[in-house]
């Protein structure tokens, strides 16, 4: 058995990254961030936040100067053409942004995005050389049937069993049971590194353990200042992809800086 694999060996990039959906306006998006760099940002964890479309060229140009970084919730995979509404990774470059959330449940859910699209996606990304925080989990149902570990693995290696090695240089996976996602409930810390050393063990297997200990495997899935500290000190767990958390800076800064108490 190959797992559980340790952060402190392999030295993981600890990130916290904030996806704050379809919220906040302009004037809130500059009110949020001149609270965010209000806070002490002297944490061992990378940091970023994902502000919607309309504003993620004012939040790069409020942050350049400091160590939050700004990401985008979505991108399609088309350089361009007739996809009304639809965003492009050079577009997305111009601006500034390197980074970008693929995969995110409430897109597969409420959008129909497939593995394959998602497939398609992330090749789009990487081929103008973009980062990507990577989304997958399962439903309640899954979980209570015990499938949860075969869905997981079925949408890792359906979008991404297709790359070579070198590319998980620019990926950061993100684990987010779905039956956790805006609902109050979360995965015990058990669960949530039980989990995260099983899609490590995925990774190793197909691409030795070199590549498995050096990819961040976040988690996503109502995470608070409460629990986070629990929650990242497992070993496999190298951080967190936070929603509703993360339209509050100090209820953020509380989740970032909990890597600081581990």
């Amino acid at each position: 058995m190959r797992f559980p694999f340790s952060r402190e060996i392999n030295m993981r990039t600890q990130i916290v990254a904030g996806n704050w959906k379809m919220n906040n306006d302009l004037a809130q998006t500059q009110a949020l961030i001149s609270d965010l760099k209000k806070q002490v940002q002297t944490s061992n964890a990378e940091v970023m936040i994902a502000p919607a479309f309309t504003n993620l060229y004012s939040a790069f140009e409020a942050l350049r100067h400091t160590n939050i970084e700004v990401v985008a919730q979505n991108m399609h995979f088309a350089e361009s053409g007739a996809y009304t509404g639809e965003v492009s990774a050079k577009m997305l470059q111009s601006i500034g942004i390197k980074t970008v959330i693929l995969g995110h449940s409430e897109r597969r859910a409420y959008f129909g995005e497939t593995d394959e699209l998602l497939a398609k996606k992330v090749d789009a990304a990487l081929a103008n050389n973009m980062r990507i925080i990577f989304c997958f989990g399962e439903e309640l149902a899954d979980r209570k049937s015990g499938n949860h570990e075969s869905v997981v693995e079925s949408q890792i290696k359906k979008a991404l069993f297709h790359l070579e090695y070198s590319a998980f240089n620019n990926i950061i996976l993100a684990y987010e049971p779905v039956w956790a996602i805006g609902t109050g409930e979360t995965a015990s810390p058990e669960q949530a590194q039980e989990m995260h050393a099983f899609i490590r063990k995925t990774l190793a297997d197909k691409y030795g353990e070199e590549v498995a200990n050096s990819v961040s495997i976040l988690y996503g899935g109502s995470v608070k200042p409460a629990n986070a500290k629990e929650i990242f000190s497992n070993p496999d767990v190298d951080g967190g992809l936070i929603g509703g958390a993360a339209l509050n800076a100090e209820d953020f800064f509380a989740i970032v800086n909990a890597f600081n108490r581990i």
